[in-house]
């Protein structure tokens, strides 16, 4: 039996405050934008709720995101934008202060932990001895010698996290191997499992509400995929909206355990925009 056209009403979405949206897969798809989502996004502007974009995907900086969800006609501000990689950070500031980390990510992670003021080493052999922890992430410039030092490392007594779960990452062209991929291998290589930050773990839900001051029961998160955007929504207290756009197929549902099922079920965000605004007009002026 399909679970379309199963949702509860429009109003428990039509009460909360903050509307957080999953990117890739949920307002776009690789290189193609989905109009309707801009659509949806203007109304609950307009209408004076609040909007945040948060992705696992931590290969990028903040302005990255901010200059190509503007591009794309999303208009964010900066404070608008979170990742798994902001996340991380504040979840090493608290947690390590000062210690000396090793990180398996892209340049602009690098120069993201940097910024903030993490402890990077760059992971030559007489630094061995030093590092503290290991962090890994969805790294498009992934080479062997970062997976080389990383493994040394922990199996060296380093801590090991990782950013996000993810294990693959969707594109208009099919999926590409994600942080969760990464992961694997160090773990297969060195017996160690990481502590995964990102979602759907409660450090993330943790966080938005210290950054935007909206409590869980005020919030509703929207994605494509069952065991991070619904599973951050089921397993710590907050609303979660399963679109069909992107990863998660209709019928991937019922097999999916308790804490991976969604309180929504739509094909897009457009049907959202309909149910809680009941029209596709143009964008509010």
């Amino acid at each position: 039996m399909s679970l379309l056209g199963k949702n509860p009403p429009a109003g428990v979405l039509n009460d909360k405050k903050l509307y957080v949206f999953d990117m890739d897969g949920t307002i776009y798809l690789g290189k193609i934008v989905f109009g309707f989502a801009i659509r949806f996004i203007d109304h609950l502007r307009a209408s004076g709720r609040r909007v945040l974009f948060f992705t696992n995907n931590a290969s990028h900086s903040t302005e990255f995101y901010v200059d190509k969800l503007t591009r794309l006609g999303f208009g964010p501000t900066p404070e608008e934008i979170m990742t798994s990689g902001d996340v991380t950070v504040a979840f090493l500031k608290s947690r390590y202060p000062g210690k000396k980390v090793y990180l398996v990510g892209t340049e602009q992670l690098c120069e993201h932990f940097r910024g903030a003021g993490i402890n990077l080493i760059n992971g030559h052999e007489d630094e061995y001895d030093t590092v503290d922890l290991v962090v890994s992430s969805f790294d498009t410039e992934l080479t062997y010698h970062k997976l080389d030092a990383a493994c040394r490392l922990i199996r060296n007594g380093a801590v090991y996290l990782c950013t996000h779960p993810d294990f693959n990452c969707p594109t208009e062209t099919g999926f590409i191997p994600d942080s969760g991929a990464i992961a694997a291998f160090i773990t297969a290589s060195t017996g160690v499992t990481p502590r995964y930050l990102g979602k759907p773990y409660a450090e993330v839900v943790d966080m938005i509400e210290e950054v935007t001051g909206v409590g869980r029961d005020e919030i509703c998160v929207f994605g494509d995929r069952l065991y991070t955007d619904i599973a951050l929504g089921s397993k710590n207290g907050v609303t979660s909206v399963l679109v069909l756009t992107g990863e998660t197929h209709e019928e991937d549902i019922p097999l999916a355990p308790a804490d991976q099922q969604p309180a929504m079920v739509y094909d897009s965000l457009e049907v959202v925009d309909r149910a809680m605004f009941g029209t596709q007009s143009e964008r509010p002026r």
